[in-house]
């Protein structure tokens, strides 16, 4: 966050992107781990769902913050890195203090080592996830990459703030649908997700053939609705198969799936922007997503079918 605030040219953006893009994916998994460990016992429930939204949040927090820094500030940069500068020393601070879950044993450098795992007990509900995660996280990348290129070049409107609320509405509809719908059954939460992402991505890009502003944002509330359901409900199935020790490995293979689906797919459309143009790159974008979220619903009417 510091190389951020203090970047004095492109280059040292891509560095500092680079070096915050490891943390977060050395860190996500055992965050994840640590959450659920510390939690009573009566809790473990509450526990998974908060680790399943707490990335969609503040994906949707940071989009907000952004907009509005942009839109009321000409420092917006140093006021957002600043401010998430600060977030970070006070969780590093949270971490540094809180009690260790596992007993301890030799082997710390070998343990600062990548970690990818699934439990054999988890490897069949892991595999069937993987469409279903795939969908969720290319929506998100969808709408975190490419909705201010569209509400600018294909709506006409220059707005950072609008750029910023319309972003938001995605993970944060997917942040509050986790939380309230977790008293669901984890499969059924997991349906209702895959299929809130295929119809949420069918409205955005019915918004984007058509020039829709309201059909973005209605896209992006269907789709996070799917999107937390879906991811949350995935986390709550294949949580209880695994034992405390395995749980960051098996949190860390999540991830993996999740950040690739996110940023691989964005990155591609945006290499495909100049030749094929905006229009058909998201359209094209939101075909893909329709088919891995159609296969990542069958994976799981067939997993609900074995139970």
């Amino acid at each position: 966050m510091l190389m951020f605030v203090f970047a004095p040219d492109i280059g040292w953006v891509i560095a500092a992107r680079t070096i915050q893009g490891i943390a977060t994916g050395a860190a996500t998994s055992a965050f994840s781990a640590s959450i659920v460990e510390h939690a009573p016992a009566h809790r473990k429930k509450l526990a998974t769902i908060i680790t399943s939204i707490a990335p969609a949040g503040g994906l949707g927090l940071g989009a907000l913050l952004t907009g509005a820094a942009v839109q009321f500030s000409i420092h917006a940069s140093i006021i957002v890195f600043t401010a998430l500068a600060v977030i970070m020393a006070v969780g590093t601070a949270v971490a540094a203090f809180s009690a260790e879950t596992v007993s301890t044993r030799p082997g710390a450098a070998r343990s600062l080592m990548p970690h990818v795992s699934v439990p054999r007990a988890a490897r069949r509900e892991f595999v069937a996830s993987i469409p279903v995660h795939m969908a969720a996280w290319m929506l998100a990348g969808l709408f975190m990459g490419l909705v201010p290129t569209i509400i600018r070049d294909l709506l006409g409107l220059h707005s950072g703030l609008l750029n910023g609320a319309t972003a938001f509405t995605q993970p944060a509809a997917a942040a509050v649908a986790g939380l309230f719908l977790g008293r669901l059954a984890p499969r059924h939460t997991i349906i209702m997700g895959g299929a809130g992402v295929l119809l949420g991505t069918a409205v955005n890009m019915t918004g984007v053939a058509t020039a829709t502003l309201p059909l973005l944002w209605a896209g992006g509330l269907i789709g996070g609705v799917g999107f937390g359901a879906s991811f949350s409900g995935a986390i709550r199935t294949i949580t209880p198969l695994a034992q405390p020790h395995q749980r960051a490995g098996l949190f860390a293979a999540v991830y993996l799936v999740a950040y690739l689906s996110f940023g691989v797919p964005a990155i591609i459309a945006g290499l495909l922007i100049a030749p094929l143009g905006l229009p058909n790159t998201v359209l094209g974008y939101g075909v893909a997503i329709i088919a891995v979220a159609a296969l990542g619903l069958l994976a799981q009417y067939r997993m609900h079918t074995r139970h």
